[in-house]
């Protein structure tokens, strides 16, 4: 960092001229790029700002309208300070004239009351200058080595902004263009203080270019996009003056979250991206509640005294298509995002796993929920008919229980997921709660049970065996026959046999199980065991 005129002043080689400030001290703060003797009184067009003037005054005009023009001339041109050595001159002050108009100016004026060798000044200062250009090319290497290797390891969003809050030891915001907090970092510092009525102390501030140092609200402001597009801007919030440094980090920073977002497989929004992050760490937990409700609270979605609903919406082939790949998840979130907006609700949307997105609901009134999650059914099939191939997919919706704690929410999750499981398997209602996939849906939740597992093999694993071992086909005699409600004409109608021929199947079905068809009892018990078998083998 170059030495502001204060720190010159302490050099030993200036000390020793005995300096005394004595007009311009609020300027004392600004920084020296170079020093420049000047003993002439019209060189203010040729300074390009930062330099600090050294001079015995001999060519100063005596007029005192010409003296304070020449401080303003100075001051103007963004000289850091003038520096005036008494004697040849000048012999016991400076004119009042000179410092008057200075100080008005702001420009610093320091009187040096012993000889001092200018040259000495000049190579003190200029070291100093030296070891801060240094300083800053190796602290820009840092910066462009850090962020190279984030690109190439494809860091997300939160990563880059979580160096960036470490680089600079000051918190880190990355917003979109409307203000919503997309990540955060409060580097040691509160995040309720840093987040507080973030919105609004955002869009008082306003950016002039690309990037902008704000020294009236203490940020470094840069914006994020590429290509001709913006998409949000990353926010330093400095509490101190800010420094090149930090201009060339946040640049970086901003041009490395533009990468990322430029190669993100299929385009997946910014916000999409951010809520997908989020929702992950709410169904794993890897955040406290309290972490959870506060990021939640900055990208839009407040958490506190809602209902919350988890809802897993997956695209299911018709014929022999395959799954959902990427590009199509990504348009289904996309087309849930739609969904959400306008209903009495706010929500989280993003891709949960390889084959699901996740949307969880955050409503005003449980009485509100299944009305909400109707139109965002009615509302995405719309969107898939659109979208979508003309009979390849559709989509099931399946929602977990209604849940008021952010820590519950993986549970209603969990739940949605399983519940979606089971209506995957020839979805016809608009969205399916666990109530509406009844024991077919309770076996889902139990298969990988071993009691469960055990269950089965018990009441089944001989009639199994013996069609193993003979080549026959009972079980699904069995099945059948219990799913057509023990009437023996639509069991045999169903399975394309005669009554004599179904009868004798019945028949080895209950010496091999050892038990009686004609008992309820019985009968209930085995079609229980056969629903569980397909639960068993059904794809985990």
């Amino acid at each position: 960092m170059y030495p502001t005129v204060a720190q010159v002043l302490e050099l030993e080689t200036v000390r020793r001229g005995r300096p005394r400030v004595v007009a311009g001290s609020s300027g004392m703060g600004r920084t020296v790029r170079w020093t420049h003797v000047a003993e002439l009184p019209d060189i203010a067009p040729t300074l390009r700002g930062g330099e600090l003037l050294l001079s015995t005054g001999v060519a100063f005009p005596s007029a005192s309208d010409d003296l304070a023009a020449l401080a303003r001339d100075f001051a103007e041109a963004g000289a850091a300070g003038l520096v005036v050595e008494l004697g040849r001159r000048f012999t016991d002050a400076l004119p009042e004239a000179l410092t008057l108009a200075a100080d008005a100016h702001g420009l610093p004026v320091i009187e040096l009351r012993r000889e001092t060798p200018f040259v000495q000044v000049t190579e003190a200062v200029h070291a100093l200058i030296v070891d801060a250009q240094v300083a800053e090319l190796r602290a820009s290497d840092e910066v462009h080595r850090t962020f190279t290797e984030l690109s190439m390891e494809g860091a997300g969003p939160e990563a880059i902004v979580r160096q960036t809050a470490r680089m600079a030891n000051t918190p880190v915001v990355f917003e979109t263009l409307s203000h919503q907090i997309l990540a955060f970092d409060p580097a040691g510092a509160s995040a309720e203080a840093l987040l507080d009525r973030w919105e609004s102390r955002s869009r008082s501030h306003r950016s002039r270019g690309r990037s902008t140092i704000d020294e009236a609200s203490g940020w470094v402001v840069a914006t994020v996009g590429a290509r001709g597009t913006d998409w949000g801007r990353l926010v330093l919030v400095l509490g101190r003056a800010a420094t090149p440094r930090d201009l060339v980090l946040v640049e970086r920073a901003a041009a490395t979250l533009a990468l990322g977002r430029l190669i993100e497989r299929e385009h997946e929004s910014l916000e999409r991206q951010s809520h997908r992050t989020l929702l992950s760490a709410l169904v794993d937990q890897s955040l406290t509640s309290h972490e959870m409700t506060l990021r939640a609270r900055g990208l839009g979605v407040p958490l506190d005294d809602k209902a919350l609903v988890g809802v897993v919406l997956r695209p299911t082939p018709r014929s022999h298509a395959t799954l959902a790949d990427q590009a199509r998840l990504t348009r289904l979130a996309e087309s849930a995002a739609d969904a959400l907006k306008g209903t009495r609700a706010l929500g989280l949307v993003g891709v949960l796993d390889d084959a699901s997105i996740g949307l969880l609901l955050a409503v005003s009134g449980q009485s509100h929920v299944d009305h909400v999650l109707e139109v965002i059914s009615s509302r995405v099939r719309r969107s898939t008919e659109e979208t979508e191939a003309a009979g390849e997919t559709d989509v099931v919706i399946a929602a977990g229980s209604t849940v008021t704690d952010v820590l519950e929410v993986r549970r209603s999750f969990l739940e949605a997921a399983q519940v979606a499981d089971v209506a995957g398997q020839g979805a016809t209602r608009p969205f399916y709660r666990l109530a509406d996939v009844g024991l077919p849906g309770l076996l889902h939740l139990l298969r990988r049970d071993e009691r469960l597992q055990t269950f089965v093999e018990r009441e089944l694993g001989p009639l199994l065996a013996h069609d193993d071992n003979h080549g026959t086909d009972l079980f699904t005699v069995l099945g059948t026959y219990l799913d057509a409600g023990r009437n023996k004409s639509t069991a045999a109608s169903a399975l394309g046999l005669s009554r004599p021929a179904l009868y004798e199947r019945l028949r080895v079905i209950e010496e091999v199980l050892g038990l009686d068809l004609d008992d309820v009892p019985t009968c209930l018990t085995l079609h229980v065991a056969v629903a569980a078998l397909g639960a068993v083998r059904s794809p985990g």
